[in-house]
């Protein structure tokens, strides 16, 4: 999937909840966001008195990432979060950044993301899957952290259950009808290009590496190459319409 309002070297600066995420994804974080710019803020959020948080601790220095303590002053109650949302804000009215990344799997950011958008500014959200869908849906784009072993028993099971996820079937259906021609084919890259500037869908997050493979294992879409290369989607209710209206 293009990934155009996203590209051109873009200044990142990323927020770790420490809490919230898994140390041992900082390489996947990372080699994300390198396809999108340079990472000049790296800050990692927590109380590192707290040995739940040694994992983090181990790789500070090797991704020069900067801990920032916070002490849980009182119970129940989340210090951490709010010392985060206070950097985000601070750093996109007093530093020259185009896109903010946010590790963590917690609801609370949501007001946060929804914020730094009407600001102009781009958001890539990474989490679990237990991460909330006000959260994740409300990101620029989002990733899960877990790994989605390809051709897999699961993952068969799952291939056949993509029609039933009525979202998803809607969201690349109005991708199709946004950018189609007269014969209601749309061209693979101009759709991509459409569900990033409307949605954190990813298809990496259905266990596809590619946008055309999502597509090529739902069958309710066909496709076809023109030019040895361009790819084109139709939504196959489309061409039943197409040739009931020609009778």
């Amino acid at each position: 999937m293009q990934d155009e309002a996203l590209t051109d070297r873009k200044k990142i600066a990323l927020f770790i909840d420490a809490d919230n995420a898994p140390a041992k994804k900082i390489d996947k974080i990372l080699s994300e966001l390198a396809r999108f710019g340079v990472v000049n803020i790296r800050k990692a959020y927590g109380n590192w008195k707290n040995t739940n948080l040694s994992s983090w601790e181990e790789v500070l220095h090797d991704y020069a990432i900067q801990p920032v303590q916070q002490f849980d002053l009182t119970k129940g109650k989340n210090a951490t979060d709010i010392a985060l949302v206070i950097d985000v804000m601070d750093i996109i009215y007093t530093k020259d950044i185009d896109l903010i990344c946010l590790v963590s799997s917690d609801c609370d950011f949501t007001p946060l993301v929804t914020r730094v958008l009407a600001d102009g500014k781009a958001v890539i959200g990474f989490g679990e899957r237990k991460a909330p869908s006000a959260f994740v849906n409300s990101c620029s784009r989002f990733l899960y952290l877990e790994d989605k072993p390809a051709n897999c028993p699961e993952q068969k099971i799952e291939l056949k259950n993509l029609k039933g996820d009525t979202r998803l079937i809607n969201l690349l259906r109005q991708a199709i009808e946004a950018v189609e021609d007269d014969e209601g084919w749309a061209m693979l890259g101009a759709m991509g290009t459409h569900i990033s500037n409307h949605s954190s869908f990813d298809q990496r997050n259905y266990g596809f590496k590619k946008l055309s493979d999502l597509f090529g294992a739902i069958d309710l879409f066909e496709m076809k190459k023109t030019n040895g290369s361009v790819l084109w989607v139709r939504d196959k209710k489309r061409k039943t319409k197409g040739s009931e209206d020609a009778r």
